[in-house]
């Protein structure tokens, strides 16, 4: 089994006819580089931390460069091609070739999935029926609301009407998976409502709601918070109650990120499975365990299970893997053992880490953790129940491993 990314190439806010109000690269800046597991030992900065996660490219790749790529790696695939996904930094749909590179990629006769779309480079609604000629299969679609009006303002769409006219084809006939982003008082309430019964009579197989981030605390880490002036945000509470109610009342698959999947139970599915838990290694290290403001009490139920002898410490940003070396700065050093676990994906460096966290004397160890301990809603969309599990007994079989391996006995 084989499967294929093609890469178009593109640049958040020019390659997708402009920023909605409410993106996440609104407004980023170019400050030194955050740091990450991906640096050289001796360098604050690499490709990964400085560029990729501004996702600063060049522009939309030529069609000869896209198709030569995917036509490379085809033959570095091993077995039969199962999935074909479309992906890059622009909208797939702004695409000047878009037309074109479906009709080279359904001659390669595998199911084609199309990571993300707005859809606001959909100008003619026939492209609907051309994507499911080629065997489009699934496709993940920003939507924000069921009302041309409101696309139109908020997402800039050109052509609002042609964009809800898309996804009304192809929610009946292939998996559509909408999106949006959901900003108090404007897509919430009653419009959120009508939104989900459209989407549920057309055939959608499932919405996921997307809490507005607007101060850096809430993920906004590139220097670019606020992306909307004065705008209203929700608590992390307040949004799972949301998704929580409008799962019970439509039929189809809600979830929301950061929180939850009301179907499976994720994040941190495995607080409802204690045999599960009961299968986990026993800590037997001491250490503190780092995390965002969001995991840190589900992670400490968690540990808590497994022995006394690892302390969870939150910082104030709520996405554990976009802590930052502020973060890390903002804590009380007191309150650390000799031994720090920090997340697997944190945006900070390994010395500088080292660094600020023996700034009181005390010379300590930071290891991260794993790269993964759950799903959030984004990803469990597409998951089963056991596959979600199967990722949080993984994480933390390996989080626990790594306290024990290098925590004080």
């Amino acid at each position: 089994m084989g499967q294929l990314t093609v890469d178009i190439g593109g640049r958040p806010g020019a390659d997708c006819r402009g920023f909605c109000e409410y993106c996440y690269f609104k407004h980023v800046r170019d400050p030194a580089p955050l740091g990450c597991r991906h640096c050289l030992p001796f360098q604050v900065g690499c490709q990964y931390c400085t560029s990729m996660v501004r996702e600063q490219y060049d522009g939309f790749r030529s069609f000869r460069d896209v198709t030569d790529a995917a036509l490379a790696d085809l033959q570095l695939t091993d077995g039969d091609l199962t999935r074909i996904t479309i992906s890059g930094g622009g909208d797939p749909s702004c695409y000047p070739h878009f037309g074109d590179l479906v009709d080279v990629l359904g001659a390669m006769e595998a199911p084609l999935h199309i990571g993300y779309t707005s859809g606001k480079g959909f100008d003619d609604p026939a492209i609907a029926g051309k994507m499911i000629d080629a065997g489009l299969s699934e496709v993940s679609f920003t939507l924000f609301a069921a009302n041309a009006d409101l696309r139109k303002q908020y997402m800039h769409d050109p052509t609002p009407e042609v964009s809800l006219d898309v996804v009304e084809k192809l929610a009946g006939e292939i998996d559509l998976y909408a999106a949006a982003v959901i900003l108090p008082g404007i897509n919430d309430g009653y419009t959120l409502y009508k939104t989900c019964e459209w989407l549920e009579d057309r055939g959608a197989k499932g919405l996921i709601l997307m809490r507005f981030a607007n101060t850096a605390d809430q993920g906004l880490i590139l220097g670019n918070a606020p992306v909307m002036e004065g705008a209203r945000t929700q608590s992390v509470d307040s949004f799972r109650q949301l998704v929580n109610d409008i799962s019970d009342a439509f039929a189809m698959k809600i979830t929301g990120t950061p929180l939850y999947d009301p179907e499976f139970g994720s994040p941190f599915a495995i607080l409802s499975e204690p045999d599960l838990i009961d299968k986990l290694p026993r800590i037997s290290g001491t250490a503190s365990v780092i995390t965002g403001a969001v995991a840190a009490p589900f992670l400490k139920s968690v540990l808590e299970q497994r022995g006394d002898r690892a302390t969870v410490v939150p910082v104030a940003q709520e996405i554990a893997c976009l802590i930052t070396i502020r973060d890390l700065e903002a804590l009380d050093l007191s309150d650390l053992e000799e031994t720090v676990v920090i997340p697997g994906r944190a945006f900070v460096h390994d010395a500088e880490a080292v660094r600020i966290l023996s700034a009181d004397g005390v010379q300590r160890t930071v290891v991260r953790g794993p790269e993964m301990l759950t799903a959030d809603g984004e990803t469990s969309m597409g998951m089963t129940r056991t596959g979600v599990l199967q990722i949080e007994l993984d994480g933390f079989r390996e989080l626990i491993c790594t306290i024990n391996q290098y925590g004080d006995r």
